[in-house]
C-alpha cells in the first residue's frame, strides 16, 4: 500500500521539478530585481514601484550586462528544482491521504497548500539564504557549494536558516491562500470550459489571480526575510523595526511590483505544467 502511494508521489515530484525548472529560468531577472529593490543596492531609491524597478533593470544590465539579471540563477535552481518537487509530492501526498474520496473545501485547501509549503521551505531554507544573497550584489560567492561552506565558516551552520521565522510567515501563508483561491476559481469555472482545449489557459488565468492576491498579502513578510538573510545577525523584530523607522509603512511593499509579477508567473505556469503533466501520466493531480 506504501509503495503504491509513493510512486505516484514520485511522479509528482518529477512534475514539480520540471514546471519549476521551466519558471525558474524565466523570471529569475523579476526575483533579482526584487531583492536589489528591497536591499536598496547601488543607491537606487526608487519612488514607486514601476520606476524603481525600471530603475534596477537599466543599473544591472548597465553594470552587469544583460546576464546579470540571471545572477543568482544557480542558487534559484538548486532550491527550485527540489524545492517545487518537494512541494507538490507533498501536496498530492497529503490530498490523496485526506481526501482521496473528495474535493478539498477552501480552509483545506488553505491546509494542503500550506502544509506543502512548509515541509519544502524549511527543507531548502539553507539554498534560500545563499540565493538571497547572490541576488543581493553584496557577496562575491563563486559557487553554491562555496557559499554553503563560507556561510558554516564565518558565521556558523545557525546562519544557514537566518530568516526561518520571516520565510515561513510569507510562504505559508502565500500557498494556503494561493491554493485556496486557485482550487476554488477553477472549480467556479464552467464545465465546459473545464473540459474544453482551452482549460489549460484557463486554468492558467486562475492562478495569476491567485497569485497577485497571496503576493500582496504576504508582501511585507517577504521584505523582512530578504533583510535578515542579507545582513547577518539581524534579528526579524529587529528587521521589521529598521524598516519601518527607515523607510516607514512603504518600505514593507519594496519590490512588490517585480515580486507579484514573479510569484505570480511562476506559480500559475508552475501548477498548469504540474496539472497537465500529471493528466497525461494518468494520475488525478
Amino acid at each position: 500500500m506504501e509503495l503504491a502511494l509513493a510512486y505516484p508521489a514520485i511522479k509528482a515530484f518529477m512534475c514539480g521539478s520540471l514546471s519549476g525548472t521551466c519558471s525558474t529560468l524565466l523570471f529569475q531577472p523579476l526575483d533579482l530585481v526584487k531583492t536589489r529593490l528591497q536591499t536598496l543596492q547601488g543607491g537606487v531609491q526608487p519612488s514607486s514601484g514601476r520606476v524603481g524597478m525600471l530603475t534596477v533593470l537599466q543599473s544591472v544590465v548597465r553594470t552587469e550586462r544583460l546576464l546579470g539579471l540571471w545572477k543568482g540563477v544557480s542558487p534559484s535552481f538548486v532550491r527550485t528544482i527540489p524545492g517545487v518537487g518537494i512541494y507538490f509530492s507533498t501536496y498530492y501526498s497529503l490530498k490523496q491521504h485526506y481526501f482521496q474520496d473528495g474535493i478539498p473545501g477552501p480552509m483545506e485547501a488553505v491546509l494542503l497548500g500550506a502544509g506543502a509549503r512548509g515541509a519544502a521551505a524549511v527543507v531548502m531554507l539553507p539554498v534560500t539564504v545563499v540565493k538571497t544573497r547572490f541576488e543581493c550584489g553584496r557577496y562575491s560567492y563563486r559557487s553554491v557549494g562555496g557559499a554553503l561552506r563560507s556561510v558554516c565558516q564565518t558565521e556558523g551552520p545557525a546562519a544557514l536558516f537566518s530568516g526561518l521565522m520571516a520565510t515561513l510567515l510569507r510562504d505559508v501563508p502565500f500557498s494556503g491562500i494561493y491554493v485556496m483561491f486557485y482550487s476554488q476559481t477553477k472549480a467556479s469555472l464552467p464545465k465546459e470550459i473545464r473540459l474544453s482545449p482551452s482549460a489549460p489557459l484557463a486554468n492558467f488565468c486562475c492562478g495569476i489571480l491567485s497569485g497577485v492576491l497571496a503576493s500582496l498579502i504576504t508582501q511585507p513578510a517577504d521584505v523582512v526575510k530578504t533583510h535578515v538573510q542579507v545582513n547577518p545577525g539581524l534579528r526579524t523584530a529587529e528587521a521589521i523595526r529598521y524598516i519601518y523607522t527607515a523607510h516607514g509603512l512603504q518600505g514593507y511593499f519594496r519590490g512588490a511590483v517585480p515580486r507579484s509579477l514573479r510569484r505570480t508567473m511562476m506559480a500559475a505556469m508552475a501548477w498548469t505544467v504540474y496539472e497537465q503533466m500529471m493528466a497525461r501520466l494518468g494520475l488525478k493531480s
